[in-house]
This record gives structure tokens, C-alpha cells and sequence, in this order.
């Protein structure tokens, strides 16, 4: 009898310790149910890991948010697991960073700029398990797990530089007589002239005889430089200033609003960006030549978790493919006169129908750049 009393009482214990198992493994973790009833995402363990390395700090409301805003629409919309590490300015700390991400456990690995290139490639191929996209760069280059992309920075430039020359010569309440237009870079390095070269360009497509300051801070980090630089070119009779220095160019919109001058953002919208905490300075932002940034990284990595992203290539984003265009935002059409608009607006499309062809710095000697400088310097 005792021994019919334990042998029922073990069986109702196993009996207990299956359904409790089967319980568990049923119901999963508290995160993984409360993400199905979210919207049916997929357990946390079967989410796509992506990281975002930024060679810098965020904060510049250009090239680096831009990047940044791209992975939070991987998050928002894709449902991935998602971290951004800043890497900051010392560069001696990239390649390390980049090998202690890779060992870790991402399926993507996302960076970005030709700085980066050299040493982010060969992190890929050490790591040929991973899958990794570098969403702005001029290398052509790429390992096979590596999708490279840049964008056509000399035609959206182009139409920036026409923008300009049209302001400067306009009855705009901020401009003056003087047939001038500035542009502040970060550095003297190809990438940046790209842009150069297309505003150039764009400018004298308007008015050959318009002049165009130049200056490089040297520095991507430096609103100080930046104010500074943009100060001199204001006080020389410039009016509208074109910003291609990131985090140096945040120095160019206090130079605006000090003088009450036009400036032209860059990468991002910047207008938009500043519209809440400083409306005064965003209403001297005409408009921006927007590297569509977030679109890509977003596209890049969708393509990859569908299986269709080639990788081992380089794909340059113009108007065409939506990678590139200005900000035509409520100030742009409030504060940049409609008859203006319009001209910008056929440009554009000419620009499209490639009926204009815009040179392109990064396959000029230095040499070369010099020249189209020293042509139009005031």
C-alpha cells in the first residue's frame, strides 16, 4: 500500500514538472510575449542585430544624426535590435572599436565616410561571417560581405550653387548688391571639393560672373572655427554661405543669425533641425543639400534581410534613385521667393534628364580645383 502511495505520489510530480516545463517554453520570456503583442515581431533571439559605429559624436544635425536617424527607423520599421556607438575623434581608437564590435554578436555592422574605409574593410574581411554596410564612401572597393554606397554630392551641390547665385541677386530682404557667395568647408580633401566644384558650377550655370569665397576650418568639430570663418566671408559681402563642415558648420548658422545673412545646410535638413530651439537662425537656412542618408541605411539593410542586397559593390545615389535632393521645407517656401523656387525646380529636373552635367572633384588632381577656385575668387 505504501509503496502503491509513493509510486502516485512521483507520477503526479512529473506529471507537475512537464506542464510547467511546457509552460515555459510555450509562453517564452516576459520581452518576447510583450513584443508579439506589439505587432508580431519576431522573438528577440531571431531579431536582426544591427550596429551603427560613428567615427565621431553625434550632436552635429548633419552627417552624423543623419546616420543615426537611419537606425532608428531600422528599429522602428524593420523591428531590428539596434545600438549606435560613438567613437569619437581620436582615430587611433576606430580600428580597435571596429574589431571589438565585429568579435561581438551582430549580424550587421554599419559605419560610414572614406576616412573609415581603409580599416573598415579590412575588418569585413576578417570577419567574413558578418555582414557589413558603409553608407558614404568614395572607395570603389568593397570585400564581398562589405555593400558600400555614396551619393551624387556634385549634382545636389550644383543645385545648391544655383539657390545661391539666385539669392545673392535678388531682391531677398537679407541680400545685398554685392555678386557673392561663400562656401565653408570641413576640409581641403576630395570629398568635400566634390561639393565645392558642383556649387561652383551650379553658381556660374546662373550667373557667370558670380564669385565664390572659400574657406576650410580644417576641423569637422569646431563651431568656433566655423563662426569665425563665416564672419570674414559675411564681412567681405557675402550673403548666403554653404555649409559643408558638420559639426564646424553649426558655428556658420550663429554667424547668420549675428549678421543676418543666408546660409545653406547640408546632409541633413538643417532648417528643420533647429526650427525648435532656435526659429530665428533656422529662417536664414534657405534650404539644404540633402544626402538622403537615413533613406539609405534604412533600404540598405531591408534589402539585406530580404536577401536581395548585392554586396561586394559600391551604388551611387543621384535624384534618380532618391539619394540625393534640397530641402523644400515650409521655410524654403516661405522665405525663398517663389519665382526663385521655380528656377531651382527647372534646374532640377534638367538635372534629372541629365541634360546638365555636373563635373565631379573626386576624380580631379588638386591641381584642377585649384583652378576652378582661384577663377571665381572675389
Amino acid at each position: 500500500m505504501k509503496k502503491n502511495v509513493l509510486a502516485l505520489l512521483l507520477l503526479m510530480v512529473m506529471v507537475l514538472v512537464t506542464a510547467c516545463g511546457n509552460n515555459t517554453s510555450g509562453n517564452g520570456n516576459t520581452a518576447n510575449s510583450a513584443n508579439d503583442a506589439e505587432g508580431g515581431e519576431a522573438a528577440a533571439g531571431d531579431k536582426l542585430k544591427v550596429v551603427l559605429l560613428i567615427p565621431g559624436t553625434l550632436g552635429d544635425k548633419s552627417f552624423f544624426d543623419a546616420a543615426n536617424n537611419g537606425l532608428q527607423k531600422v528599429k522602428d520599421e524593420l523591428g531590428a535590435e539596434t545600438k549606435v556607438v560613438e567613437m569619437g575623434t581620436d582615430k587611433t581608437k576606430w580600428e580597435p572599436t571596429f574589431n571589438d564590435i565585429a568579435a561581438e554578436d551582430w549580424d550587421v555592422v554599419i559605419s560610414g565616410g572614406s576616412e573609415i574605409t581603409e580599416m573598415f574593410n579590412a575588418t569585413a574581411e576578417a570577419n567574413p561571417d558578418k555582414k557589413f554596410i558603409n553608407y558614404d564612401t568614395d572607395i570603389e572597393e568593397a570585400p564581398a560581405n562589405m555593400y558600400n554606397m555614396s551619393y551624387s554630392t556634385n549634382e545636389v551641390s550644383f543645385l545648391a550653387g544655383a539657390a545661391a547665385a539666385l539669392a545673392t541677386q535678388s531682391d531677398m530682404p537679407n541680400a545685398n548688391k554685392e555678386n557673392i557667395i561663400g562656401f565653408v568647408g570641413g576640409m581641403d580633401i576630395p570629398g568635400i571639393n566634390a561639393f565645392l566644384v558642383g556649387y561652383i558650377q551650379g553658381a556660374q550655370y546662373v550667373d557667370p560672373e558670380v564669385k565664390v569665397a572659400v574657406s576650410y576650418a580644417g576641423d569637422f568639430v569646431n563651431p568656433a572655427k566655423g563662426k569665425e570663418l563665416s564672419l570674414i566671408q559675411y564681412n567681405s559681402g557675402v550673403d548666403i554661405i554653404f555649409n559643408v563642415a558638420g559639426g564646424t558648420g553649426l558655428g556658420i548658422f550663429d554667424a547668420a543669425k549675428e549678421k543676418t545673412k543666408y546660409a545653406i545646410g547640408v546632409d541633413s535638413d538643417q532648417a528643420m533641425l533647429l526650427k525648435d530651439t532656435d526659429n530665428d537662425k533656422a529662417n536664414l537656412i534657405v534650404t539644404s543639400a540633402i544626402k538622403k542618408i537615413d533613406s539609405a541605411i534604412l533600404g540598405a539593410v531591408k534589402k539585406l534581410q530580404d536577401g536581395t542586397l548585392e554586396m561586394g559593390k559600391r551604388d551611387v545615389l543621384g535624384f534618380v534613385e532618391d539619394g540625393v535632393g534640397i530641402a523644400e521645407n515650409e521655410i524654403y517656401k516661405s522665405v525663398y521667393p517663389a519665382d526663385l523656387q521655380a528656377k531651382v525646380e527647372e534646374v532640377k529636373q534638367k538635372l534629372i534628364n541629365k541634360e546638365i552635367t555636373v563635373d565631379n572633384a573626386m576624380g580631379m588632381e588638386t591641381s584642377e580645383v585649384e583652378a576652378i577656385r582661384n577663377a571665381v575668387k572675389p
